[in-house]
């Protein structure tokens, strides 16, 4: 008899489909966008950094508090709806004329950006065992990957065939794709293993009281152990790092090649669709190091490689010095995310999971929000984007430093 496909894969395969809309969409596309919409809006890259930084808040405050409400309510609903307010909102992002309207949409594509991408990244979680926990949100988070990958495609044809409105257009196009998106999700996606009467995948012990029907509501003495677990504090702050390095490096990546190196807008979009190509299976990989050597060796040696892209990409000003980053960043870029997201769940459990995310995201979302405005003005004060990407390395470098000392679950009990 032939053995039927785990449910499980095809929620993963909607948290990937979803990480493709809510991160490579939503938030990717605005690095091949930003020199567009610089030249169509007039702006100066402080006022750039400040858009990106707009989105980044609207994350932070919905990243948190969707984690929750995914606890509660199930990932379906939420992400569904986080989805609909972003497709929207990125289709507005096309008419914007002004600062303040640009902002504000930003800010809203960031709040769909985090209620859709903190639940889904838990999804691993929720359907698979603990032993395949990292490969499995690799899987989600490979759609960050392919998300930037097909945005360096698909941004650069569409700057091109509608010239000095293809900005616009490109937030119209990707918008529409975000709300079909959407459908898809709220009709393939399941909150828990037993809404179809299974067990996570890789799991055989019935008796396992994380997967009870007794654990479908989340009590109030739950919620308290999630904000009170140290371990919890620690990883957010070593996700901190990640979050306020890696966004200079995205936010800048391409204006820095068009704007003061020279290049095509097309250059620039092929060599981030390259990040994006190289990027679909990083988290896959790193999610099973981490698996393997433990989540604080695993980000040590993940942040380690990150901290190098950046500051090759700000020394070798060449294409073979281009290149080497891109590879770098892109066999690393989403491996900090899939290895928090599976720490948090080894940390607070399958239930609470979307929860514990949510909270380190708030760390993460911090840095995220300091990142693109101070690497505007570091840009602006200097002239050049080297003294940025410089202090992207460094920082990333700290966050190596604070891995080592993760500990594990065990530990904290």
């Amino acid at each position: 008899m032939e053995k039927k496909i785990h449910y499980g894969w095809i929620v993963i395969f909607m948290g990937l489909v979803t990480t493709v809309a809510a991160h490579g969409f939503g938030r990717m596309a605005y690095t091949i966008l930003l020199p567009a919409m610089k030249d169509g809006l007039n702006f100066d890259y402080t006022q750039l950094g400040l858009l990106g930084t707009g989105n980044f808040i609207g994350y932070l405050s919905m990243a948190i508090i969707g984690g929750f409400l995914a606890a509660r309510f199930g990932p379906r609903t939420v992400i569904t709806f986080a989805l609909l307010l972003m497709g929207v909102t990125m289709i507005l992002t096309g008419l914007a004329k002004s600062f303040g309207f640009a902002f504000s949409m930003r800010l809203l594509t960031g709040l769909g950006n985090g209620a859709a991408f903190v639940p889904a990244m838990a999804l691993g979680s929720a359907w698979f065992a603990v032993n395949k926990r990292g490969f499995a949100t690799g899987i989600v988070s490979g759609g960050i990957g392919l998300g930037t990958f097909l945005s360096g495609i698909i941004v650069p044809f569409i700057l091109t065939s509608y010239g000095a409105d293809g900005w616009r257009y490109s937030w119209y196009i990707l918008g529409s794709i975000v709300l079909l998106v959407a459908i898809i999700v709220f009709l393939f996606l399941r909150n828990h293993p037993e809404d179809k009467g299974l067990l996570p995948v890789g799991q055989e012990e019935k008796g396992d009281l994380q997967n009870s029907s007794a654990k479908n509501k989340v009590s109030s003495l739950d919620w308290g152990k999630v904000y009170r677990m140290k371990a919890l504090w620690y990883l957010g702050v070593v996700y901190f790092f990640y979050g306020l390095s890696y966004i200079i490096y995205i936010v800048f990546f391409a204006a820095y090649l068009v704007k003061e190196m020279g290049y095509t807008a097309a250059w620039a979009g092929g060599l981030w669709a390259t990040v994006g190509g190289l990027s679909i299976f990083c988290g896959v990989i790193w999610g099973s190091i981490s698996d393997r050597i433990g989540r604080g060796k695993g980000a040590a040696l993940a942040y380690l490689v990150l901290g190098l892209s950046y500051i090759v990409y700000a020394v070798f000003k060449s294409e073979a010095g281009f290149y080497l980053s891109a590879v770098l960043f892109g066999l690393t870029a989403w491996s900090i995310p899939t290895i928090m997201a599976a720490a948090a769940g080894d940390l607070v459990g399958p239930r609470l999971a979307p929860a514990g995310l949510g909270f380190i995201t708030l760390f993460f979302g911090i840095g995220q929000s300091i990142g693109p405005a101070l690497g505007g003005y570091l840009a602006d004060i200097s002239n050049s984007f080297t003294l940025p990407f410089l202090i992207a390395g460094g920082i990333s470098f700290v966050g190596m430093i604070f891995s080592f000392y993760l500990k594990k679950p065990s530990e904290n009990l």
